[in-house]
């Protein structure tokens, strides 16, 4: 995974290092060849001044933690960034770049999972080429031109060059099992989003069967889980039980998959978006931060399941005296170790 190397220390203080730009990136090969190869001093001094030069344009371009969790990207392209995600505009095409940020209670965490990055992108990865459905991943290779424009090495293996979608706004979540935000409104209704259930469910019981909840996508704050009455009204019945059906559809395949390896999905969330008049699956898709992986042999209704996610995250900063109200607090190394394991491991079980 990329770390935040410093410079060498031979490198001069006095050295006078130009602003980093696109257009005035320095490499050897521009500045070599200009360099008299008998003047052993003058061929260190310039090898040192490159190096400085580097280090400052990965310091504008690239923003890292002291654990090397790379939090923030700043390429020199038109942006917009989600809670984990930088999103980058090329024209005819986006380039997604997962970083190492965490989230928890709607807020971004001041500290990152060294390497969630790149296990978000090779998990999405694997599940679009699995389900054989349409989707926007065009590759997982950053495009050359960028290469001869900045640093790319701390971008290697957390891009995703896709297709330019017009996202449908709603977060399409499937339940297997009752547990998190559906099992709060299932306790206080007696139902999820409109889908009555059986009285007297305990936590984490599986479902009858799989039912359909979506969520408003909210740009601050929390997403609103409504009933599909409300995508209706907003985008008419055939997109909406299209959202619904597939969902279910992708859903289902992919427990069957995971079973075989002794995982179970307890819920998950799709996005959506409308490629022409193609419907394609959008964003990430069945990695640890959109979905609840449970292990099938410790599996115990009735109470909380060990996950495959950020569940140390949320239960530190549970216990931990933070008020979810103010900026969170900065989460202790075993913490972040124990996070990116079970990341590891659930994407090492579900790819053997």
């Amino acid at each position: 995974m990329p770390t935040h190397v410093p410079p060498p220390a031979a490198c001069s203080p006095n050295l006078k290092v130009p602003a980093y730009s696109a257009s005035n990136s320095t490499t050897f090969s521009t500045l070599i060849p200009a360099l008299d190869s008998s003047d052993p001093v003058a061929l260190l001094r310039m090898v040192c001044q490159i190096t400085c030069m580097n280090e400052q344009q990965s310091n504008e371009l690239y923003r890292f933690d002291t654990s090397g969790a790379l939090l923030e990207t700043k390429l020199p392209l038109p942006r917009r960034s989600g809670k984990v995600r930088d999103v980058y505009d090329l024209g005819n095409s986006l380039l997604i770049v997962s970083t190492d940020r965490i989230s928890a209670f709607d807020y971004i965490l001041p500290c990152g999972i060294p390497g969630k990055g790149q296990l978000l992108t090779q998990m999405s990865s694997f599940w679009f080429e699995q389900l054989g459905m349409r989707h926007h991943l065009v590759s997982t290779e950053i495009p050359p031109s960028l290469a001869t424009q900045f640093d790319i090495t701390p971008l290697r293996g957390r891009v995703m060059l896709t297709e330019k979608a017009e996202v449908i706004p709603f977060e399409c979540v499937v339940r297997g099992y009752l547990e998190g935000s559906g099992l709060k409104e299932y306790q206080a209704t007696g139902e999820i989003c409109g889908n009555p259930l059986p009285a007297d469910l305990a936590q984490c019981d599986r479902l009858p069967s799989p039912i359909f909840t979506p969520a408003t996508k909210a740009e601050e704050g929390h997403d609103e889980n409504v009933p599909i009455e409300r995508m209706i009204a907003d985008f008419g019945e055939t997109l909406a039980f299209q959202l619904r059906d597939t969902s279910l559809q992708i859903y289902s395949a992919a427990c069957d998959y995971a079973a075989a390896r002794g995982l179970l999905i307890a819920d998950t969330k799709f996005e959506f978006g409308k490629v022409g008049d193609e419907i394609v699956l959008i964003d990430e898709v069945l990695t640890p931060d959109s979905s609840r992986f449970w292990a099938a042999d410790n599996y115990c209704p009735g109470q909380a399941q060990a996950s495959f996610d950020k569940q140390f995250v949320r239960e530190w900063l549970s216990q931990c005296g933070w008020d979810k109200q103010s900026g969170p607090p900065a989460l202790p190394t075993e913490v972040i170790e124990q996070t990116a394991a079970k990341y590891q491991e659930a994407y090492d079980r579900l790819t053997a």
